[in-house]
């Protein structure tokens, strides 16, 4: 089983109790997150060999982190110490019709202000079977573009494949340079994941027939946009996740992926939720892991929507579901009656 490599920024979480708002809130709980860290959580969850690439600080909080990742089986052998700050983010839930809500504190954190040299990347790609990334990471800076870079060149070297999450994020870089790096990175990856706006916002191919904040979503529109993106980035798969939401409470989940050749479409889930951040890290592991383990392409897909539907109901960043747990609500267990 070859290894499988995540790079990016794990993140001290910041929230309210409960459904506080955050001027009401006169105490927080800790949670330690990032797209690519909770990535690599679930594919250690589901029993893959799964490493986490970072810079931390060489502090306790630094260390909390670290030791976060190894409580869930992740290898943290090749994250490099360094620097003054872990980021921080605050996130006060929504509820009903009140959205969520992000405040970000990451300026100057270790990992945005690594070095090329932190890492060598021929060393951690070796023997690897797949590398993932999203595209938060790059928009922490140049420098960390040019490191993400290096990682996905290292990577198709060593012959893995190579998924990127698009994961636009405004509040850390343009529609214009999203774009162009992006648009450099992607052109050396294999598999494609994005959601309803990300490839708009990033690429400026829109669904048609699609209103996103009414919850309207067109599955034609986004077989377009599937295709658009395996023919202008000859990727292998693109795979788009799709939430119709009907409240920040209540959302309808599904997915769908292009290989190419035939478009695939999973299960629909009415979620009622409990957590969403990091849906769609845990779609994306539960993609990874479909795709490594010998599953067709509709089989993976259906696995990684219901490993995403289960997400929206646990608390904190990463997924804690077994493959069993997933495999249960995959083939129609859906109830959620008491297990005795």
């Amino acid at each position: 089983m070859g290894k499988i490599v995540t790079f990016g920024e794990i993140m001290l979480r910041l929230a309210p109790i409960g459904y506080e708002r955050f001027v009401q809130a006169d105490s927080f709980g800790v949670v330690y997150g990032g797209g690519e860290a909770n990535v690599a959580v679930s594919l250690a969850n589901y029993g893959k060999d799964a490493y986490f690439v970072t810079k931390l600080p060489k502090h306790d909080i630094g260390q909390a982190a670290l030791n976060e990742l190894r409580r869930y089986g992740v290898n943290t052998g090749y994250i490099t110490r360094g620097g003054d700050r872990l980021g921080i983010y605050f996130c006060e839930k929504g509820a009903s019709q009140r959205p969520s809500k992000v405040i970000y504190d990451r300026a100057h954190s270790a990992i945005a202000e690594a070095k090329r040299e932190d890492f060598d990347w021929d060393k951690i790609m070796k023997d690897a079977q797949w590398f993932h990334f999203t595209g938060i990471t790059p928009a922490l800076g140049d420098n960390v573009a040019d490191i993400t870079m290096d990682a996905v060149l290292a990577a198709k070297k060593a012959g893995a494949t190579v998924s990127v999450d698009i994961n636009y994020r405004k509040k850390l870089w343009s529609t214009e340079k999203a774009g162009k790096v992006m648009g450099e990175l992607i052109k050396h990856c294999d598999v494609v994941i994005g959601n309803e706006e990300d490839a708009e916002k990033v690429f400026g191919i829109k669904a048609k027939g699609t209103d996103v904040a009414s919850g309207k979503l067109n599955d034609s529109g986004y077989k377009e946009v599937a295709s658009e993106l395996i023919s202008r980035f000859n990727l292998k798969c693109a795979a788009i996740t799709l939430r119709e939401s009907l409240s920040a409470s209540d959302n309808n989940w599904s997915a769908m992926l292009y290989d190419g050749s035939n478009f695939y479409k999973s299960k629909k889930y009415k979620v009622h939720i409990v957590d969403r951040v990091g849906g769609g890290d845990s779609f994306g592991a539960g993609l990874i892991y479909g795709m490594t383990s010998g599953l067709g392409m509709q089989d993976a897909l259906e696995f990684a929507t219901a490993a995403s539907c289960l997400k929206h109901s646990i608390e904190g960043d990463a997924n804690h579901v077994t493959v069993d747990e997933v495999k249960n609500l995959m083939n129609g267990d859906a109830s959620g009656r008491v297990q005795r």
